[in-house]
């Protein structure tokens, strides 16, 4: 996951409202999102690299997502996969202040990278780049590859649009899932610079990215509302153009 803009605690009728991209190489194996077959309660898409997910929510209400820190200083990857976070926070029923408690004790092990998990009463971001823990407030938030609300072109794109898209009594997900469509690219005055070179801080300073080998493979778009009924619209993009859509409903006064 590269781009997460959210809007949390600040519909009246919506506690959390999700858009999304994922951005990755092509060539990387990946299984759309749908219900695990071997954790049924999960409804993600999956890595099939390392088995984890950049983002999923499960039918109890519990919502995750990951993003990687760009820093090329820094070692890419670390001993455990980060998407495994995402994995294990959506099988578990701890709270969002337990997991973060248990994540930064092992925060060594992983690559840098920022998580946004939900435990359906508290929304909580986590940097392990700055051993960052915060408890996020009610409003529009958004986060890329530095760490949350950081003001990156993109992200701030992100907040700016979806923050447009709520003012409305009634959010579909068919209405939220292209707003991160915008592939214009920043102009280079504000850019930020993460030392991967002026080529690439113009090409990944888009909402959607689109490189010959590497770019967003997918948009998410999820509701959560007062009842707990979770709405989730996956669009899966082939080297920069449209595949399919994916769309999934979770009530939980049906699951009980």
């Amino acid at each position: 996951m590269c781009l997460i803009a959210f809007a949390y605690k600040k519909h009246p009728n919506f506690p959390l409202i999700i858009i999304a991209n994922r951005d990755e190489f092509y060539e990387r194996p990946t299984k759309a999102v749908h219900f695990w077959e071997d954790a049924p309660h999960i409804l993600a898409g999956k890595d099939l690299r390392m088995n984890g997910s950049w983002l999923g929510v499960s039918i109890s209400g519990r919502f995750a997502a990951i993003t990687n820190y760009r820093d090329p200083s820094r070692p890419e990857t670390g001993l455990l996969s980060r998407g495994a976070i995402v994995k294990s926070f959506l099988n578990t029923e701890k709270t969002s202040v337990d997991f973060v408690k248990e994540l930064r004790g092992n925060k060594d092990l992983y690559g840098g990278f920022n998580v946004l998990l939900y435990d359906g009463e508290q929304m909580r971001h986590y940097n392990n780049v700055f051993d960052e823990h915060t408890v996020v407030v009610p409003g529009v938030h958004s986060v890329s590859n530095a760490t949350l609300n950081s003001p990156w072109p993109k992200a701030t794109f992100a907040a700016k649009v979806l923050q447009q898209a709520i003012d409305k009594e009634t959010i579909e997900t068919n209405q939220l899932i292209s707003l991160l469509e915008n592939d214009v690219i920043a102009s280079e005055d504000i850019l930020p610079d993460t030392g991967v070179g002026i080529y690439l801080e113009r090409a990944l300073s888009a909402a959607f990215v689109k490189l010959p080998n590497y770019g967003t493979r997918c948009s998410t778009a999820i509701t959560i509302n007062k009842k707990g009924h979770i709405q989730l619209q996956e669009r899966t993009y082939e080297q920069g153009k449209f595949a399919f859509d994916k769309w999934f409903e979770i009530n939980k006064r049906l699951i009980r």
